[in-house]
């Protein structure tokens, strides 16, 4: 199925409406989406705004989800941490898309030797733990979002490169391929124009997944200490003022937990309910 044709989209979106808790995922990104956008008209308080007299306070009416060690409005900084999880999240997988589908178009159309060398090198490259070799890079650069964002790319494109690859070596031996081949179109039209549109899919998939894992890592750095640095909200770090204060300020642990629990479970619901749909053995 083309997955530029109109009918492609209608036979996908009947398919995705039948899936609830793929519709529900989709509405909770929605609403991130939006609460990113609008964190500075949502968000009740300056999140880096500190306030001797009003620490540790918990849940109220002018502060619904309390307020941190040094005063800030704990709502505030998880509506504010929205936004820098989902950029880095974004951007992440957009650095970790680009590479995997590249080393994939490339192995998979060529083959032989080229294929042979760029799998062995994927191969060498998941031999390391994601998460140590991340910790690795970080401990050598100065801690930034840029930093945070570019490492998590360059360390999670492997299984993209491994997807696209599977895909092109289905693609490529087709029909119209064949087609193409014979009226003489250069290999840079029969990859860009006739195989990575038709490869599009999985790797839709591939990305939906992948922000939820981006967030996670994202979240675990600031956790400890080496993502986004403070005084920037992040989820993360939030967490991490909150654990010196569990037993008596449950409140700073709970909310940006709770956060990136919905937020991970959205996209990961978002991303097999697109899986689904795409799969021609489930339509009816």
């Amino acid at each position: 199925m083309d997955f530029r044709s109109s009918y492609f989209y209608s036979v996908f979106w009947k398919s995705f409406r039948r899936n609830r808790f793929a519709l529900a995922g989709g509405a909770v990104v929605a609403a991130l989406l939006a609460v990113s956008l609008l964190a500075p008209l949502i968000a009740p308080h300056d999140p880096t705004a500190i306030n001797a007299y009003q620490v540790l306070l918990p849940p109220s009416a002018s502060h619904w989800m309390g307020t941190d060690e040094l005063g800030r409005d704990v709502f505030s900084r998880v509506i504010f941490g929205t936004r820098i999880s989902l950029y880095v999240g974004f951007v992440a997988v957009g650095i970790a898309m680009a590479i995997g589908t590249l080393v994939g178009l490339v192995s998979g159309f060529y083959g032989g030797w080229v294929d042979s060398f760029l799998m062995r090198f994927v191969d060498i490259m998941l031999c390391f733990p994601s998460f140590f070799l991340i910790l690795a890079l970080i401990a050598l650069l100065e801690p930034s979002i840029w930093i945070i964002m570019l490492v998590i790319g360059v360390t999670s494109w492997m299984g993209v490169a491994r997807l696209v690859r599977a895909e092109v070596l289905s693609i490529k031996e087709r029909d119209y391929i064949m087609a193409a081949r014979s009226i003489g179109a250069s290999d840079m039209r029969i990859i860009f124009r006739h195989i990575l549109p038709n490869a599009a899919a999985p790797m839709l998939v591939a990305a939906t997944l992948g922000v939820g894992g981006a967030i996670l890592t994202e979240s675990a750095l600031s956790f400890l200490g080496i993502g986004v640095q403070p005084p920037t909200p992040s989820w993360g770090n939030i967490l991490t003022s909150g654990k010196d204060y569990l037993e008596f300020a449950w409140w700073l642990s709970l909310f940006p937990g709770l956060a990136i629990l919905a937020t991970v479970l959205a996209y990961n619901l978002l991303g097999e309910g697109i899986r689904d749909a795409l799969d021609p053995r489930l339509h009816r």
